[in-house]
């Protein structure tokens, strides 16, 4: 599998069609994204709760409010934005205050925030207007930290699951081998160039954090549909996926230890946009 989700590494291949189809594809079955998706490590939380002048926190792209949920846990208030009403329900439902609609779009009604985050959602949004939407509604010294998990099964595991997808994706190019996180680094150029851009932000900084989990079989393949463009596959290749996907990790022992980096670029709101 690749360590670049393809819900990520689509982006720069795509018409903007395409871009929101697959946008829009996450909320067809919003209860599967929320169980499976991998939550972010308490050191990246931790660092942007003691890094805001104070609670108030606007969640860009909340999903289902799997991140939105553990800011509240660390004691933040926490208000989401997300496009799709099926995944703002869902958040809803576990506590989170939603507004539905694109960062781009939304209207803040005058309202401030002392951290603006975004996570696995940054990419969705675009970088020139999200950074000006940012500084717009984050109060002086306040912070934008955008983030998103990298993933790294064992190489040999990850060898054999990425042949699966190029038996079943023949000719894409983006399963057809294993980027690493710092390849990925590549992927955020955009977000930084557009922070630099604007007067209003500290220089970007960027941070790692390295963290595990163990998945059994069953687990990973809950996972697997919930990848960017998944839900958009004919349903014999994403069945031939699934199935070749389980049988690698039969033959791996039945369950196996991710390694995963998240990666998030931190930046200081300094002067007024």
């Amino acid at each position: 599998m690749p360590t670049i989700p393809p819900d990520q590494a689509q982006l720069s291949e795509q018409a903007p069609h395409e871009h929101r189809d697959m946008a829009e594809s996450f909320g067809s079955n919003a209860e599967r994204y929320d169980r499976a998706r991998p939550r972010y490590p308490d050191a990246l939380i931790d660092a942007i709760v003691t890094g805001s002048p104070g609670p108030e926190v606007l969640d860009v792209g909340c999903g289902t409010g799997i991140a939105a949920r553990q800011f509240q846990a660390a004691g933040c208030r926490v208000l989401g934005v997300e496009p799709d009403a099926r995944m703002a329900e869902l958040a809803r439902q576990s506590g989170i205050e939603v507004d539905v609609a694109s960062f781009e779009d939304w209207d803040p009604a005058g309202r401030t925030f002392d951290a603006v985050v975004a996570g696995q959602a940054w990419h969705w949004v675009d970088p020139v207007a999200g950074a000006a939407k940012a500084a717009q509604v984050l109060c002086p010294h306040g912070r934008l930290s955008v983030f998103w998990n990298v993933f790294q099964p064992p190489p040999d595991l990850g060898d054999a699951i990425a042949a699966v997808y190029r038996r079943a994706l023949p000719g894409s190019p983006i399963f057809n081998r294993l980027p690493s996180p710092d390849e990925y680094s590549t992927l955020l150029a955009k977000p930084i160039d557009a922070m630099r851009a604007l007067d209003a932000f500290s220089e970007p900084e960027q941070s790692r954090f390295e963290w595990e989990r163990s998945y059994t079989r069953d687990e990973w393949l809950e996972l697997v549909p919930t990848a960017g463009g998944h839900s958009q596959f004919p349903p014999a290749t994403l069945e031939e996926i699934l199935t070749g996907i389980g049988a690698a990790i039969d033959a791996w022992g039945g369950s196996f230890t991710m390694r995963y980096t998240a990666l998030m670029i931190t930046t200081t709101r300094t002067a007024a946009p």
